[in-house]
Formats: structure tokens, sequence, C-alpha cells
């Protein structure tokens, strides 16, 4: 018999006394509730982002719009995540004072949370391929984090737990908790908010939404949403090269991976995260690169903004549903999203040099997108 503690002494008449812990500490809940309503009320003060149209020949009968979710103060739309995340971590416990806070990020994730970090006063520290853009590292800094670069993409999530485990803090895990932590059912989400903007619209339920996958959490709130309030709206997810969504989705396989890293940051993943639901998703695109930069220069050309490279893989996958309507004779909306700047990505997505270094040849992709504006016939 192992030994253990011996039993409670009997209370008078021989009942066994209550067992009775309290690990309140006022000082920390005070400090709970301060963080969560700043948290809070940077949701209360921060308009919704805006939906753009991209301009389309009137004859097709056919609006595209584009979620700008750039505008946020951390200037991505990984703050809505961000804001969920912290949220869900100080409720649940996860977060405390004085305490790190930990991610696995290709940037902006990490961005937005230095931010909400900062805010109520916690360390930060942002575990990255050492690949991510120069900028996105600048902006974690100027929120007061810290940068933890790795050379292998794929080792992001056991650095990130060793550091928590290493400093008694918390590894977010956007990759798993992102699907958890946001309210699909409404409370100012991003599928309520496409909704409520389109209310006025002449087609107000979009025939497709058109999202791309990081963690997998836009595309399962946007879908959960759809289903919840029974719409026709179906959801796309765009794919990047380099990235496993597409071939677990297609094959139904939740172990595949690949072995090596994204080149459009943001989106794309080693392997299939568990925030990424494949069951929600009507329809998945694979694609190229290159056409995913050459839709973001398109975008400039288009409505004069410049927006990162997963916006560009977003909008190529909208305007090939936008070809299938015009050949369909079909009217209606489609919606993507405009995720983060293009000042993040200047040495990217916008350099020639760049793009030459990594074999890139955006000629094909632009022409045919200047042909489809022009003609309304999708070759690719």
């Amino acid at each position: 018999m192992s030994a253990s503690a011996p039993p409670p002494a009997a209370a008078p008449g021989g009942a066994l006394p209550t067992l009775d812990v309290d690990r309140s500490d006022p000082a920390a809940r005070a400090w709970l509730q301060e963080a969560v309503r700043k948290v809070q009320a940077d949701a209360n003060r921060t308009a919704d982002t805006h939906l753009l149209r991209f301009p389309l020949p009137e004859r097709w009968g056919i609006d595209l719009y584009l979620k700008d979710e750039s505008t946020h103060p951390t200037g991505s739309l990984k703050h809505r995540l961000a804001r969920s995340l912290f949220l869900y971590g100080l409720c649940n416990g996860w977060i405390r004072r004085g305490k790190p806070v930990i991610e696995a990020s290709s940037g902006s994730t990490a961005v937005s949370e230095a931010y909400f970090a900062d805010l109520i006063g916690v360390p930060f520290i942002a575990v990255m391929p050492r690949t991510t853009s120069s900028e996105k590292t600048r902006l974690i800094e100027f929120h007061g984090g810290t940068c933890h670069l790795v050379d292998d993409p794929r080792t992001v999530y056991e650095e990130s737990a060793r550091l928590a485990e290493e400093t008694g803090g918390h590894y977010m895990d956007q990759f798993t908790y992102a699907e958890r932590a946001t309210d699909w059912r409404g409370n100012n989400n991003i599928a309520e908010s496409i909704y409520t903007q389109l209310r006025l619209e002449r087609f107000p339920e979009p025939a497709w939404i058109v999202a791309t996958a990081g963690t997998g959490g836009t595309s399962a709130t946007i879908a959960r949403y759809v289903r919840y309030l029974q719409y026709d709206t179906r959801v796309c997810v765009a794919d990047p090269e380099n990235s496993c969504f597409f071939a677990g989705w297609e094959s139904g396989d939740p172990d595949v991976t690949v072995d090596r890293g994204s080149r459009i940051e943001g989106i794309g993943r080693p392997r299939m995260e568990p925030s990424f639901l494949p069951a929600a998703i009507d329809r998945m695109m694979k694609v190229p690169d290159a056409a995913s930069v050459a839709a973001v220069r398109a975008l400039e050309r288009a409505i004069g903004r410049r927006a990162g490279g997963s916006t560009g893989t977003g909008l190529w996958s909208a305007l090939k549903i936008v070809g299938e309507m015009v050949a369909e004779g079909r009217g209606g909306s489609v919606v993507t999203l405009i995720c983060d700047p293009g000042d993040r990505y200047l040495d990217k997505y916008y350099s020639d040099d760049w793009l030459a270094g990594q074999g890139l040849d955006i000629g094909p992709y632009a022409v045919h997108l200047d042909a489809f504006l022009a003609t309304g016939r999708w070759s690719c």
C-alpha cells in the first residue's frame, strides 16, 4: 500500500470536517478585472472596419467587396483574434499578473498580441520564423514585445511551449484556440459585421465569402455563423503554396504535413491546425504564390491600396468565383478580406528583387487578371 496523508481528524460527533482551500487573492482579482475592462474597452472604442468595393464592369451584375481589416489599431485581421484570445485566457485564469504571454506566430498575430499584452501590463514573447518581415518584428518591439526567432518554422510550437514552461508564462496557442475563443454566433464578430454592412446593398446575402487560413479561426467563425443563421452563402478557403490545408481538406487526412514554410506570411501552415474546421468549408482553392502577388498588385491599381500577400491569395480566388458567375450569367455579391497593409511587405511582395530571388514570375498572372477585368473571361 502506498504512503498517503493521514485521514483528517474526526469532527465532534464523529463527522469528517469540511476540507476548504481558498486560493483567491484580492489583489490578483482586482488586476484581472481591470485587465478584462481594458481589453473590452479597446473593442468598445474601436470603430468597425470598412467594406470596400472592388470595381467591376456594371454589365456583369456582380459586386465584389473587400472587408478592410487593415484599419484595426494594430493593422490586421488578427486584432480581432488577439482580443478574443486575451479575453479567453484572462477569464480562464491562464493569463496572470506579471507572467509572460508567449505565442507562436508568423507575425501579424504577434503584433496584435504584443499590443494587448502592453495594454494590460504583462510581458510578451513572439516565437517566429527568422524569415518574418522586418517590419513585423519592428512593430512587435514597438508594442513592448520580444521576438524569439527560429530557423525552422515547424519548431515554433515546441519552442513556445518550452518558453512558457521555463518562464511560468502562458502559451497562447492561437492555432488551437482561435476557433474556440471567438463567439461565432454573433457579438460583433467578422461575419456579423459583413452581413450588417451588406444590409442596404443590392445583393445583401453574398453568394460566396472567401477567406484564407492561418489558424483557420476566421473561416470557422464565418462558416459557423452562416449555418447558424441559415444563409445560403458558401464559404471558400484559399490556400497558398507550401501549406497543407488544401491537401488535408481534399483527402480528409488530418495528419498531412508539408516540409517548408509558406512564403505568403500570415497564412498557410506546415500541419493541419486544430482551429481549422474542414467539414465547415464548402470549397478550397490552391493558389500559386505568383498569382497571389499579381492579385495584390492588381488591387493597388484598382483601388489605390497596398495590402499583404494573403489578401492577394483571397482576391485571386474571389475573382475566379466572379469569373464563374459571369460565365453562368448569375448575379450576386462576393466578399473577401484585406488582411493587413502592404507597407509591412515592401521588401517582399512589392520588391522585384525579392520575387526574382524566390523564382516567382508574376507576369503571366498579371496579364491574365488584366484580360479578365476587361473581358469577363477567366481562363486560368
